[in-house]
């Protein structure tokens, strides 16, 4: 069994065949995903969609490209969703120096506020970030999100952030960027990462994997990012693939406490 710990389900570019995407997934082994909120109306639909089936479970949270939107209620009504049964984490949130869709303080200072958010509710972080190592890391530390910890999602950063993401108790979730041609570097994060703290993601439907790559990614595709990574870590081994199954929808259930 896979688990796609990562995917905007919401996303208008599956409503012409939503239940065509679930039922590919389950054929390729995806028995379960965790959908993401990135404001509050993503929040809404995640939790939604959750409810509606057995085997999708939600997030919710601001996204950096997000936060300048925040309004006063927004929190008051991340608070009540948090109180579904089946939201597991709080996120995505975290720190985009890329794009700058939010002005810089305006994104740190939503960062600060939204972890304590998620730590008054006792919920794992997914933290979104994109060339800002040293803030995210230090509005870590600062504001100790070890208490909750939680998981970088889409890990594209080198080896030395990995280590230090580690120490602070998360885990890091790979995606289809290391099926591609210039992700070297992340394979050597990928074999410096504990079997215990990996887990495995579309960020559907973004970043689709090789041999897709070009077209909308969806939740089957995960099996691709597996393998990759069951070639990174065994080989040609017989058994890679089972191995990092398990040890990856075991690390899910365990960060998400997910138990059925």
């Amino acid at each position: 069994m896979l688990i796609d710990t990562h995917v905007h389900l919401d996303d208008p570019r599956y409503d012409s065949d939503r239940e065509a995407v679930f039922q590919r997934a389950q054929e390729a082994g995806v028995e379960m995903f965790v959908t993401i909120g990135c404001d509050l109306s993503t929040s809404y639909s995640a939790v939604q969609l959750a409810t509606e089936r057995p085997t999708v479970y939600a997030t919710i949270g601001v996204h950096p490209h997000e936060v300048k939107r925040i309004e006063p209620n927004w929190y008051s009504e991340l608070r009540q969703l948090a109180l579904q049964a089946k939201v597991v984490a709080f996120g995505e949130i975290g720190l985009d120096y890329h794009y700058d869709h939010s002005p810089r303080e305006v994104q740190r200072q939503r960062f600060r506020e939204q972890i304590g958010l998620a730590q008054s509710l006792n919920l794992p972080l997914v933290i979104h970030t994109r060339e800002a190592q040293n803030d995210t890391l230090a509005i870590l530390r600062e504001e100790h999100a070890d208490s909750v910890g939680g998981v970088f999602h889409c890990f594209s950063e080198d080896l030395s952030f990995a280590k230090q993401a580690l120490d602070l108790g998360f885990y890091l979730s790979f995606s289809g960027i290391i099926t591609f041609r210039n992700a070297s570097p992340l394979h050597e994060v990928i074999r410096a990462v504990p079997d215990d703290r990996l887990l495995i993601e579309t960020d559907a439907p973004y970043l689709t994997p090789v041999p897709f790559r070009g077209k909308r990614n969806e939740s089957a595709y995960v099996a691709y990012v597996a393998e990759q990574i069951a070639e990174i870590k065994y080989g040609d081994s017989p058994t890679g693939i089972a191995r990092v199954a398990k040890l990856t929808t075991n690390n899910a259930r365990r960060l998400f406490k997910i138990s059925s």
